[in-house]
């Protein structure tokens, strides 16, 4: 499949979690080279698993930076969310066309999407009515960066070659491959963890007790269809995600159980 042509009239809005400089960052950006106009806007600091957290208690200042991909990038001091919250509020001259997070330096796979700041920012976009993809690498580390940035433009242009209408939000998870732009993609089911292990208790200088987050667990729910079985078989994972968290199935139960008339 060849590459989308450039387009002058595409407005593309790129940020991340891993902050601004961060190598999956400027990957991802060089990927998309000759999609149309890009924009960067992105965390001044990592901001790994703050999920869809706005900063409402203090204001947020922004500045231009440097980097390497040739593309204007501008920095925010607060979340994922904010960065892409700000700049379709306040930033931006257009509404950009798309909206692309990461690459995630690791896995955004099950549980893991409620908590990711790389999904948190391609969500945000969807919420502004914006077709929305975040990518991820499996592995922490950066390994065969350039061959998931690759991967990540190849979906790129898959997904608007299919022209589909209206916004969607997918979260796409690669693998740590020198051919990653050439393994099988499939659309998945978000897999399950076990909850994680048991914070680490430490004590600071002063003598007082801190703790740390501990590691996530293993996967729980990895079976076939899953994200989790996609990538351990070698195989770019696309899942289509959604806001709407209400619990539809169970929904007639519990009118049942809490309803009730109020006499006048």
């Amino acid at each position: 499949m060849g590459t989308t042509p450039y387009n002058p009239g595409m407005h593309i809005l790129i940020a991340n979690d891993d902050g601004y400089l961060a190598p999956g960052l400027t990957a991802l950006v060089r990927a998309c080279a000759g999609l149309g106009e890009i924009e960067v806007v992105a965390p001044e600091q990592n901001a790994s698993g703050t999920s869809n957290a706005l900063t409402l208690n203090r204001p947020l200042s922004v500045f231009e930076a440097r980097a390497e991909h040739g593309c204007r990038v501008r920095v925010v001091n607060g979340t994922p969310s904010d960065c892409v919250h700000v700049a379709l509020t306040g930033l931006l001259e257009h509404k950009p066309d798309l909206v692309l997070s990461g690459i995630n330096n690791g896995a955004n796979m099950g549980d893991d999407t409620l908590y990711s700041g790389t999904v948190a920012a391609a969500t945000e976009g969807f919420l502004f009515g914006i077709p929305a993809i975040a990518f991820s690498q499996v592995l922490k580390g950066w390994g065969d960066l350039d061959a998931a940035a690759a991967a990540a433009r190849s979906v790129v242009d898959q997904v608007l070659a299919s022209a589909r209408q209206g916004p969607y939000l997918l979260n796409v998870n690669i693998p740590n491959r020198a051919d990653a732009a050439n393994l099988p993609r499939v659309v998945t089911r978000l897999g399950r963890r076990h909850a994680s292990s048991p914070v680490i208790r430490q004590v600071n200088p002063r003598g007082e007790a801190i703790y740390w987050i501990g590691p996530a667990g293993d996967a729980r729910e990895a079976g076939e269809g899953t994200d989790f079985h996609a990538t351990a078989n070698g195989k770019v994972s696309i899942t289509p995600l959604q806001v709407d968290m209400t619990d539809h199935a169970r929904g007639a139960d519990w009118a049942h159980a809490l309803e009730r008339s109020v006499s006048a």
